[in-house]
């Protein structure tokens, strides 16, 4: 089979390339076409048509500053669709571009599937019609998912949550403490880790509340997670701090604590058992703060959080993000007390409910399940 993939991120970079592993475990006849990175390419054995890093835009000045790219992104994706001719296109998150080039496809007659879909369940749930009318196959990777598509006429299935393998991967190779410290030319200091973020906008009203947090614990180094694609001298603007590239999982093995920009990222730190405080200031406003709250359609902002039902991480959320306030819910984590215990207790109840079946494995029978 012929496949066409598209992800637009850091992360689905890494859930598309494991997927790509999968899907060629199966059809030694696979031919893969894609938008996406460096982890695709290795594993597909060939070079993407576009890199997500020059897709990767989030906001509204970014995306009107980047205008002319996205068209130009637009364009080129259609041809190759076209040029390629694929048996299926497989979206991988990345919404906005991708259920367009949906669209486009099943115009063309070709199957489109939804591996890891958009977040519709916490805001955009219009997007839900455009899914059922354009997708034909929505595989999903958070438990909650498979009732809030029922609710919409849809029946989908439950892979496996990606994150749960891959972190667990990881970790087992995870280096120790005195080889990454020695790696990193670190001080011997218990870590503190930061994940300001994979985007520049993200990294900007981030990175300065975790560095004047990190002030109020003199005792602990903090380490920040630098993103792939962003240039290390990006970081020096907002702190001194190190930074290391391509090992946040052996950061978070060798970390103390984290506190974590609300993403993915808050997922991955919970399954490596490292205690967080996620964050996230965006204009930091009381009614944006109020704004949100009546638009999403969620209680909480977090993975973890969303997985368990309940709080078991604390979400510091724009205006309520601040240094002092982010400190103090970090210092609550750092000593083996009470706080720390119960959040690691709650991590193995937030396993429990994602399970532990491969997604990209369960993604990939489904697949060609469907071509049969």
């Amino acid at each position: 089979m012929k496949y066409f993939l598209i992800a637009g991120e850091a992360s689905g970079d890494l859930h598309a390339a494991d997927l790509i592993r999968s899907l060629k475990e199966r059809d030694p006849q696979a031919q893969f076409t894609f938008l996406g990175g460096d982890l695709m390419s290795q594993a597909a054995g060939a070079e993407p048509v576009i890199h997500y890093r020059d897709m990767a835009f989030m906001g509204f000045t970014e995306i009107l500053r980047h205008a002319g790219a996205i068209r130009r992104n637009f364009k080129v994706a259609k041809q190759a669709i076209k040029d390629s001719a694929p048996d299926c296109l497989i979206l991988i998150d990345y919404p906005s571009f991708n259920l367009r080039m949906g669209d486009f496809a099943r115009k063309l007659g070709i199957p489109v599937h939804y591996y890891i879909p958009p977040k519709v369940w916490a805001w955009k749930e219009w997007r839900v019609k455009k899914i059922r009318k354009i997708v034909d196959k929505v595989l999903c990777i958070f438990p909650f998912e498979v009732d809030f598509y029922a609710k919409h006429g849809m029946t989908v299935d439950y892979v496996g949550n990606p994150s749960v393998l891959e972190v667990d991967r990881y970790m087992a190779g995870a280096p120790s403490r005195e080889d990454f410290i020695k790696a990193n030319r670190l001080q011997d200091k218990p870590i503190i880790a930061l994940l300001p973020g994979s985007r520049l906008s993200e990294i900007r009203v981030n990175m300065p509340i975790m560095a004047e947090a990190m002030r109020q614990f003199p005792q602990y180094r903090g380490v920040v997670a630098g993103a792939p694609g962003v240039d290390p001298d990006f970081y020096k603007q907002f702190s001194n701090l190190p930074v290391v590239f391509d090992q946040t999982y052996g950061l978070l093995a060798n970390a103390r604590a984290a506190l974590v920009t609300s993403g993915t990222a808050t997922l991955e730190t919970a399954l490596a058992g490292v205690p967080q405080v996620a964050m996230f200031r965006h204009n930091g406003s009381k009614l944006f703060f109020r704004l949100m709250r009546k638009v999403l359609k969620i209680d909480f902002v977090t993975l973890p959080n969303l997985i368990a039902g309940r709080q078991i991480i604390p979400e510091m959320l724009l205006h309520l993000c601040t240094a002092d306030s982010c400190a103090a819910e970090l210092g609550k984590l750092l000593p083996d007390r009470e706080p720390r215990r119960r959040m690691l207790d709650d991590y193995a109840d937030m396993r429990a409910i994602l399970g532990t079946q491969s997604a990209p494995d369960t993604a990939a029978e489904i697949l060609l399940r469907e071509k049969r």
